[in-house]
């Protein structure tokens, strides 16, 4: 078994062979002492009669020496290939002590790893919205192709199969997606899951170029709001997503910020709708003076949200509307159109 030496004490006695070890040396060797084989490894002979193997190696400028097992056990032969392999993991940036403790615990799967970053993000996600964005998205794009690999295995090739079917086709996507894979593997690497480089890092370089053009979505033109607004009552929804919407396009505030109303930010008497800073992308709280369609929208709402906090609930008790709802009342009428 593998176990590691910050600092070691070794008797200065014994020879020390120019000569590479031999097993029949190894054998018959019974002063105490370290005989080195090259290459950093060495074969410790305690006081005790006891025989390991230590490979010295220098990691980010500190030298560290790993114990590699007894003699006893390892062979002269075993103990030459872990060491290569030692060294082939320092030379490539790698750090052996990282990955050996790394092997000593478990390592998560990324599926694993993605919901532990998300469970110990939750609470600086701007909202409960955004926070299943993050995750979805992962779940979607990377779950499928990384979702049962070790965290510490998965390498910048795979990070491109991931990219490269949504890296032209859907560029903003994509990027989110990038972007939150890093995140996952330097919080692998935080906790000791990871060494070496963000697999993320070079990713690019085994990807398509993307186009700059953006699509974006043509704004209603203004002539056409009250024929919308009219239309609104012929949606394949019920009447608070109808309502919501009105009320959104009335007070010409967020999607967010009108799902997430409550009642306790409604002051009917100074006619004002106060959302509070959390809730606001600004983080600053935002006085919405409210006129009378608007009031009218919420004293109609009052009497079918009977019971919720929230202005415009939605079907799940205790939730509030979905943003699919006004996605689908858009496609409904206006699909290239964003309100």
């Amino acid at each position: 078994m593998w176990y590691e030496m910050w600092e070691i004490e070794l008797p200065k006695s014994g020879r020390h062979p120019e000569k590479k070890l031999t097993a029949i040396g190894v054998r018959n060797l019974r002063e105490p002492g370290r005989y080195t084989d090259g290459g950093g490894l060495y074969l410790v002979v305690d006081p005790s009669g006891a025989k390991r193997w230590v490979q010295r190696i220098v990691v980010q400028g500190r030298r560290r020496d790993i114990g590699l097992g007894g003699a006893a056990t390892v062979s002269l032969a075993e103990a030459r290939e872990k060491a290569l392999e030692i060294r082939k993991s320092a030379r490539s940036g790698g750090d052996p002590v990282a990955e050996r403790r790394a092997a000593q615990r478990h390592v998560p799967a990324f599926a694993e790893a993605i919901d532990a970053v998300h469970a110990e993000h939750k609470k600086s996600w701007k909202n409960e919205k955004h926070g299943d964005q993050w995750i979805n998205t992962l779940r979607a794009y990377a779950v499928p192709l990384l979702g049962n690999i070790r965290i510490n295995r998965i390498e910048t090739a795979d990070v491109v199969q991931v990219l490269a079917p949504i890296w032209t086709e859907k560029p903003e996507t994509a990027r989110r997606v990038r972007q939150r894979l890093s995140t996952v593997f330097k919080w692998a690497k935080a906790n000791g899951f990871r060494s070496g480089e963000n697999p993320v890092e070079g990713a690019e370089l085994g990807l398509a170029k993307q186009t700059k053009s953006k699509s974006n979505f043509a704004a209603l033109p203004y002539s056409k709001m009250p024929e919308f607004v009219a239309s609104l009552d012929k949606a394949r929804t019920g009447t608070i997503p109808k309502l919501a919407f009105k009320f959104l396009i009335l007070t010409a505030a967020r999607s967010g910020e009108v799902f997430g109303a409550r009642w306790s930010e409604i002051d009917y008497e100074s006619a004002t709708w106060t959302i509070p800073a959390v809730r606001m992308k600004a983080k600053k709280e935002h006085r919405v003076p409210l006129g009378p369609k608007a009031l009218c929208i919420l004293r109609e709402a009052q009497v079918l949200s009977a019971g919720s906090d929230f202005i415009f609930p939605g079907t799940k008790a205790g939730r509030p509307l979905s943003n699919m709802v006004f996605t689908m009342i858009r496609k409904d009428f206006y699909a290239d159109f964003r309100i």
